[in-house]
């Protein structure tokens, strides 16, 4: 590669027009373009249709990119096995923490004592997405499969809905940790969720390096976001030459150890 092609190819992968959704451009070496699209799995009705512009760049791709197909049915959590009560796995505080919180949501504990910690998290933060008026058919990559599947597209996973089951398994105390920071960040993450929306609603972030309230402890945070912004830059760097739509969460494309941070890191080394 000559001197003028490396330094074009280095500003392309720096440097990126703003959109007026949530996205970040990035060039990568061999012909590889990238539009990273901050999605949210769940949103509210005048987030739908998607923007003109993101329909024409998912028309103009060759591929969309989302970290699972959120369109296939069936549920990945069908076949858990059942757990101890929370009583032996919560100290009196915790699960009063947790018992208040399900009384806000009008969800009887009962119906949780044998879950497992994390699918418990989800389940409150999902309930939580929706009492705030946000819905699963309006979440940004579900559109998006929408729209690619209506094109016959190509859509590759990042990892899977089998593969994030399994890394949610692994999480230590079956994901007690989870569970704890969210019972901790209830409001916070409420908060977040608003912000996030607001990116789709009124105005995106204007750089990925913006400021976000933690709603994980560091440990959870490494597992749940840096190691996976870390497999997925690899992933992304092993693509084929093209012009790929990539749909991740949006707390993946900013905020600290963001994923297009990594792919220039990259790309600059």
């Amino acid at each position: 590669m000559g001197l003028f092609s490396r330094l074009k190819m280095l500003l392309g992968g720096l440097y990126t027009r703003t959109y007026s959704w949530p996205a970040l451009d990035v060039t990568l070496p061999g012909g590889r373009y990238l539009h990273l699209v901050g999605s949210i799995h769940m949103g509210t009705r005048d987030m739908s249709p998607l923007p003109e512009g993101l329909l024409r760049k998912l028309k103009q791709a060759d591929a969309l990119i989302v970290e699972a197909d959120v369109s296939v049915s069936g549920s990945p959590f069908s076949e858990l096995p059942p757990r101890p009560p929370l009583a032996e796995r919560l100290d009196p505080a915790q699960l009063a923490d947790l018992s208040r919180v399900l009384n806000e949501l009008s969800l009887p504990l009962e119906t949780f004592d044998q879950q497992p910690a994390w699918k418990i998290a989800l389940v409150l933060q999902a309930t939580q997405a929706q009492r705030l008026g946000l819905r699963p058919d309006y979440g940004i990559d579900y559109q998006m499969l929408q729209a690619a599947h209506d094109r016959q597209m190509q859509v590759i996973e990042l990892e899977g809905t089998a593969d994030q089951v399994n890394l949610l398994c692994q999480l230590p105390e079956d994901g007690k940790a989870l569970l704890l920071d969210t019972l901790t960040h209830w409001h916070t993450n409420a908060r977040l969720l608003q912000v996030m929306l607001s990116w789709w609603l009124n105005s995106p972030p204007a750089e990925a390096s913006q400021s976000l309230p933690s709603t994980f402890s560091q440990p959870l945070y490494d597992v749940l976001m840096h190691q996976r912004n870390q497999a997925w830059c690899k992933r992304l760097l092993a693509l084929p030459p093209g012009h790929y739509v990539v749909a991740a969460g949006a707390l993946h494309l900013y905020g600290e150890g963001n994923l297009p941070t990594l792919l220039r890191q990259k790309i600059s080394a």
